[in-house]
C-alpha cells in the first residue's frame, strides 16, 4: 500500500523466494508512485475499458487493480481521468497488461501505474470482459485476494501479505 514502509521486491525475493511468483513481463512505471503493494483485484478485457472504470470505482482502497488487456497495443485502457479516480479512491496501484495514454498527466497522478507502454487511441466502450477472475500473463497467475508488490525491479505476487 502506498505511503507505508517500502517493501523492495529484491528484498522480498531474498527473504521469501519460496513463496513468491515473479512476473517475467517488463512493465514501465507511469504514475508518480514508483513502488506499491496491496491485495489484487482483477479485470480481463480486450480493447475495452468499461470494466476497468467500474472496478476503479468500487474496489477497496489500498487494492492493486490488475488488468489483463491481453497485451494489446491497439488502444489505451487507462488515461488521466481513470488514473485520477484510482488516486482519489486511494488505490495502491494499477498494473495493466496493455497500454495507457496521457503519460505526462499520469506522471503527476498520486498512484502507482505500471503498463506495457503508451497508445493515444481510446478504447471501445462495450462493457465486455470479466471481473474478479484469475488472470495468466507474465509467467504467473494473478489471483484476486493474493498480494502484488511492484517497484523499479519488477513485480512479485504472494498468496499472503509479506513483511521483511
Amino acid at each position: 500500500m502506498k505511503g507505508e514502509t517500502l517493501l523492495k521486491t529484491a528484498d522480498l525475493c531474498d527473504k521469501h523466494s519460496e513463496h513468491l511468483h515473479i512476473c517475467t513481463t517488463t512493465f514501465r512505471s507511469f504514475g508518480s508512485i514508483p513502488a506499491f503493494y496491496g491485495p489484487i483485484r482483477t479485470v480481463k478485457v480486450k480493447d475495452d475499458n468499461v470494466l476497468v472504470l467500474q472496478a476503479l470505482e468500487d474496489i477497496p482502497a489500498g487494492s492493486v487493480l490488475v488488468v489483463d488487456g491481453e497485451g494489446s497495443r491497439q488502444c489505451a485502457l487507462l488515461g488521466d481521468r481513470l488514473a485520477g479516480i484510482a488516486a482519489d479512491r486511494k488505490l495502491a496501484g494499477v498494473i495493466i497488461h496493455g497500454c495507457v495514454r496521457d503519460a505526462a498527466q499520469l506522471a503527476q497522478t498520486n498512484v502507482g501505474i505500471f503498463a506495457l507502454g503508451t497508445m493515444p487511441k481510446k478504447s471501445a466502450k462495450n462493457g465486455l470482459g470479466e471481473r474478479d477472475v484469475p488472470l495468466s500473463f507474465g509467467g504467473i497467475t494473478w489471483t484476486p485476494g493474493h498480494f502484488a508488490y511492484a517497484d523499479e525491479d519488477g513485480i512479485v505476487v504472494s498468496e499472503t501479505a509479506l513483511s521483511l
